[in-house]
């Protein structure tokens, strides 16, 4: 839909009681699609576009091959003639249940696949050597691995919000959530932390900025002064995870101080986020070169970056 990340259109499907079902091996199609759950009502099923890096003719061979089950993953390659990239791409996005696999051992099996296929005489050689490998159970993974691990490839969750990690520290520090605004008093001061999802800053507003925050129990929309915007550039562009303090409004919060706490979503993965700058400020500010992270893209990419429009 443009303008809205699909973590927001699944969130307002949810809050008005629209049952929403994970991206699934057995049960998904490329396209989002709708599943009976009474002769009046329907889930949403999460289609398999949603993840990250899949090919759609190669999905829709899955599907088309999809006369039964798939039960394991070398049924599933052979049928559907997927390569194994494509089947990590599955496993990293927990689209596996079906089988019986979840992310993280789904991850470990993928390990063992390949594409060239397999030579007798080696095959032979290491079976006479090593025997049968023992099935390896590997522990759970955390609930807040999975959360970042969902947003990396489907930019979103159904498990939980990463905010909800965050919310006992947040509420002993004195912020607020999101669905506490309508009941604060008008010019109220208020501290409130979120996801950015949106930036805009319209050329007909004189140089205001406006950003929306989310938390696990709703957004804010956030505006900024021209004069503070200027003042918090690098943290009002770049931010992940925004911590405000307000002299503000009730429903619009009005800004005073913007910090950016991006490094804690880094936390949830065990991975540093490196510091971010938006195009628009290469060239005043350009990033050095030296002491840079160079890590696999998804690894630093913990939430995906926001919608913004200048």
């Amino acid at each position: 839909m443009g303008f809205y990340a699909p973590a927001q259109i699944v969130r307002c499907a949810r809050d008005h009681g629209v049952e929403v079902r994970p991206a699934d091996v057995n049960y998904s199609n490329w396209d989002n699609t709708l599943e009976p759950v009474s002769d009046k009502k329907f889930a949403l099923r999460i289609g398999l576009r949603q993840i990250d890096g899949l090919r759609e003719d190669v999905m829709q061979r899955l599907v088309a091959a999809r006369d039964a089950p798939y039960e394991n993953f070398a049924e599933m390659k052979k049928r559907a003639r997927l390569d194994a990239g494509s089947c990590r791409k599955l496993a990293a996005a927990d689209a596996l249940r079906s089988m019986g696999l979840d992310r993280r051992q789904a991850l470990w099996e993928t390990q063992a696949l390949k594409d060239a296929p397999d030579l007798p005489i080696f095959t032979h050689a290491v079976a006479r050597d090593i025997g049968a490998e023992p099935e390896v159970r590997l522990p759970e993974m955390p609930r807040a691995e999975h959360v970042v691990a969902d947003y990396q490839t489907l930019r979103l969750s159904l498990k939980a919000h990463p905010m909800r990690f965050f919310r006992s520290s947040l509420t002993e520090q004195g912020y607020i959530r999101a669905s506490s605004l309508p009941k604060i008093q008008h010019g109220a001061r208020v501290s409130l932390a979120g996801l950015v999802l949106v930036r805009q800053k319209p050329g007909s507003a004189k140089g205001v900025c406006f950003i929306t925050l989310e938390d696990e129990t709703g957004v804010a929309n956030l505006v900024i002064w021209p004069k503070l915007f200027e003042a918090f550039r690098p943290v009002s562009m770049t931010s992940r995870l925004l911590v405000v303090q307000t002299d503000g409004k009730v429903i619009h919060v009005v800004a005073n101080k913007l910090v950016n706490r991006t490094d804690n979503l880094a936390a949830l993965s065990g991975e540093r986020l490196p510091d971010l700058t938006m195009p628009t400020d290469e060239v005043k500010r350009p990033i050095p070169d030296h002491g840079r992270i160079r890590a696999h893209p998804r690894d630093v990419r913990v939430i995906p970056k926001s919608r913004d429009f200048h």
